[in-house]
């Protein structure tokens, strides 16, 4: 398995990660563990794709899931399978909001609330955003894409993945 998972935040990218994981080991990596550096600042580019090209040669079955299209899009060749995840910001929203802690994320349960507001408004703005996090360039990767490729837009699309 060489599979990239795309989408908004609260898309449910980490939730199907885990679940085909279960049913197929492979390595998994959140593209949120090399986009950013010291809490919100974005690292060099160039440095997190680095990170995961080094990530897809030291392993022969991976997931990566994630929302960075400018990370996403020169791995793309490396990818036997893109499940786009485009249930809908008002999805989106409500499992943001059902979140649980995220301890890799955040120190506490609270300083992850603190951040919801947040969290909610730039996921909602996800169809107008024209840069790396908006659904303008993730619909451009999917439908560029020429493997194989699903785009799931109702959340019982994703029982059938």
């Amino acid at each position: 398995m060489k599979t990239i998972l795309l989408g908004n935040a609260g898309s449910g990218k980490s939730t199907l990660s885990r679940k085909l994981i279960a049913r197929q080991p492979a390595a998994r990596l959140s593209l949120d563990e090399v986009a950013f550096q010291d809490g919100s600042e974005r690292r060099c580019l160039q440095e997190s794709i680095a990170d995961v090209k080094r990530f897809i040669a030291e392993h022969e079955s991976w997931i990566i899931e994630g929302c960075y299209a400018d990370i996403i899009e020169p791995i793309l060749a490396d990818c036997e399978e893109l499940i786009f995840l485009n249930p809908g910001v008002d999805v989106c929203v409500a499992n943001c909001r059902a979140r649980p802690w995220e301890p890799e994320k955040f120190s506490s349960q609270e300083e992850q609330d603190e951040n919801l507001s947040n969290l909610i408004e730039w996921v909602t703005a996800y169809e107008s955003r024209s840069d790396e996090y908006g659904l303008r360039w993730h619909r451009e990767l999917y439908d560029s894409f020429t493997k194989e490729k699903r785009e799931l837009n109702h959340l019982h699309d994703y029982e059938s993945v």
